[in-house]
């Protein structure tokens, strides 16, 4: 996901995502359908169909990343609850805003957390500019 700085009318800044979730996906939708529908509204940067880690089946929804927040916004009007494969999609912003975790979190202790609900394969905390450090 890319936040942008952007800038309301009262002139204060702030962030303006690049990504759309889109939801409601048929089993059979992948990366290259995503990749058409949204392409015809402006460039895409990357989609991707969530899977399952161990049977690779669809989780049902999906990520598509525009480089503008024009093509982002363009694209939720126009597309959200568009029939993708006969099934209507629900398309919102994502935002993933890091600055919300409490800044004494780090990789560790958010492993550590949320091992004992099961095995964790990957676990990274991003700064407020969306980079990860430390690893």
């Amino acid at each position: 996901m890319k936040l942008m700085k952007g800038t309301s009318n009262g002139g204060e800044n702030q962030l303006v995502s690049t990504s759309l979730y889109v939801g409601g996906l048929e089993s059979n939708v992948t990366d290259l359908h995503l990749f058409d529908l949204f392409g015809q509204l402006g460039p895409v940067v990357s989609v991707q169909v969530c899977r399952d880690l161990s049977t690779r089946r669809s989780l049902s929804y999906g990520c598509v990343n525009h480089g503008n927040p024009q093509y982002t916004a363009r694209a939720l009007d126009v597309l959200n609850f568009t029939p993708l494969n006969g099934k209507p999609t629900r398309i919102k912003y994502s935002h993933c805003d890091p600055s919300n975790l409490d800044k004494r979190v780090d990789h560790k202790s958010l492993h550590d957390t949320f091992s004992a609900f099961g095995n964790i394969l990957s676990c990274k905390v991003a700064d407020a500019s969306g980079s990860y450090s430390g690893l």
